[in-house]
């Protein structure tokens, strides 16, 4: 790798160590095994560069659900469960419960992300960054939910399906995040949104 790439690994490392806000140039050239000025020459600041390293961990994290949420899906296809005698609501359970499994395996990096969401509030050019990444977390999700390609959804879809979902993942994970032991399992969102729907007669 070239000293760009090895920034990027050594950043993301310090995030998932140290988190955000305790991650000091040092600490970054030296997981790196790179000098601190090639800091500022590759990315300008400290910040840009953990920016662009946190993006490009979210980038993979999205990655890495989107092929296990598609693997379930292949599966569930190959037993015959995706079929109209099989409810709907145990593959949204097992997607769900993929998701919760993921914030659990990558906890260090949600919280570093929490923690760019505060500091977004004081760097326009984060929270252009993080913006971005919302704006194709909607559209991906919109997609798995809908079980279209994202270029054949319409923007309002993307927005209502994809927004809400992202406001559900965001919501479970800071309960998984601050206090696992009453966070909403799988079953328990699936349960609360039936719930929800039959309460204000949202089922059309």
């Amino acid at each position: 790798m070239g000293n760009r790439e090895d920034l990027l690994a050594g950043a993301r490392r310090c995030l998932e160590e140290r988190g955000w806000g305790r991650t000091t140039v040092r600490d970054i050239a030296t997981a790196s095994g790179v000098s601190m000025a090639a800091i500022g020459y590759h990315f300008g600041s400290r910040e840009a560069l953990l920016n662009a390293a946190l993006i490009e961990a979210m980038d993979e994290w999205g990655h890495e659900v989107g092929a296990a949420l598609s693997a379930l899906d292949g599966a569930n296809d190959a037993d015959g469960a995706n079929d109209a005698d099989d409810p709907s609501a145990a593959r949204f359970e097992a997607m769900w419960a993929q998701l919760v499994r993921s914030i659990n395996e990558h906890r260090t990096l949600w919280l570093a992300n929490l923690e760019a969401l505060v500091q977004a509030e004081h760097s326009p050019e984060l929270r252009e960054q993080l913006v971005a990444g919302q704006r194709e977390g909607r559209r991906g999700m919109a997609a798995q939910l809908t079980g279209r390609p994202e270029e054949q959804l319409a923007e309002d879809e993307v927005r209502a399906v994809g927004s809400v979902q992202l406001a559900l993942l965001l919501g479970v994970m800071a309960q998984w995040l601050n206090d696992p032991r009453a966070a909403p399992s799988a079953a328990d969102v699936v349960e609360g949104l039936r719930a929800i729907t039959s309460r204000f007669g949202l089922v059309r």
